[in-house]
């Protein structure tokens, strides 16, 4: 089934600098849903069970198993609003707004208690420099609707393109899905090898988890919203094991450029967003990138990859 073209005006400007502070708030935000569905839910390998999920409206968990039932917490970035919904038709609904780190995390407990929803979290922030236990942290506290609403509006159409490129691949391949740790969209392509053992240290992230994360082969990209530091937001693409010659390796479009402190293939939200046709330059970055890996590699290709718009089923009319 053809897919209709993407609203010109469907990519929109990120606020970059202007919203530094409501994007530390809500990255830490995230992380409190987010270790809730890591502590109630099996675990799945390379941290997939601790993700979350762009929505037509804004982030969710997915349900999360409790008991006999289920719940799932939602973020609405249309009406701003967070909702945890039961799978026994209960929910509890509160305004997104300016508040403290520990405001939320205290209300969201206290939502949680009213549901019949008994969950302990280990409340230290992670991947994050000088964090603040979420219950102490009464620094964080911008919220500005408009902002967010512009970054998840972007995470629409980034999640759209990166399904469309996962799709393209049968081998194992991880679903499209937010870490709220770094705080990045992303989608991991496996070569099905086992890889050599991550060293470790990334600050103020379990090296267990790390070495987890990466004991297979991985082609994987992704998008990061930026910071107070690097407020500009990017795309990128890193291989692991990192084969010879990859650094070098010249890929598409033009504007893509090697981190060399980071390991990665950067390219800049901008460039993508203001460019005559941002499908095609997004997704020319995200196969020309993982082909570099893949290639240099000698990952079985043939077996891995089909053609865009496949289907097993020839649709009627």
């Amino acid at each position: 089934m053809k897919q209709p073209a993407a609203l010109p005006n469907a990519w929109p400007r990120l606020p970059n600098t202007e919203w530094t502070d409501t994007l530390a708030t809500l990255h830490l935000w995230t992380q409190i849903v987010g270790k809730v569905r890591l502590e109630l839910s099996p675990w799945i390998n390379h941290s997939w069970t601790a993700t979350l999920y762009v929505t037509s409206r804004g982030l969710s968990t997915s349900p999360i198993p409790y008991g006999g039932k289920s719940f799932q917490i939602d973020f609405d970035f249309v009406d701003h609003k967070l909702l945890v919904a039961t799978s026994d038709g209960l929910i509890v609904t509160s305004q997104l707004r300016p508040q403290t780190v520990a405001e939320f995390y205290r209300d969201l407990m206290a939502a949680l208690d009213s549901l019949g929803i008994n969950v302990s979290i280990h409340t230290m922030p992670n991947e994050l420099e000088n964090p603040i236990p979420f219950q102490e942290d009464q620094v964080h506290s911008s919220y500005e609707p408009e902002q967010v609403h512009l970054f998840w509006r972007a995470l629409v159409q980034l999640a759209r393109v990166f399904e469309a490129f996962r799709a393209r691949f049968i081998g194992k391949c991880s679903p499209v899905h937010l870490f709220w740790g770094s705080f990045d969209l992303a989608v991991t392509r496996f070569s099905g090898r086992p890889a050599p053992k991550h060293p470790g240290g990334i600050p103020y992230l379990p090296d267990v988890v790390t070495v987890e994360a990466y004991s297979k082969e991985v082609s994987s990209c992704g998008f990061w919203p930026g910071n107070a530091g690097a407020p500009d937001p990017i795309f990128y693409s890193y291989a692991y094991p990192p084969p010879e010659g990859f650094a070098e390796h010249v890929v598409q479009p033009e504007g893509a450029f090697w981190l060399a402190d980071l390991g990665e293939f950067a390219l800049p939200y901008e460039v993508v967003r203001t460019s005559d046709d941002p499908d095609a330059m997004l997704t020319a970055f995200l196969e020309s990138t993982y082909e570099a890996a893949a290639d240099l590699a000698d990952w079985d290709r043939t077996n891995f990859e089909r053609p865009a718009g496949y289907t097993p089923y020839q649709p009627e009319g």
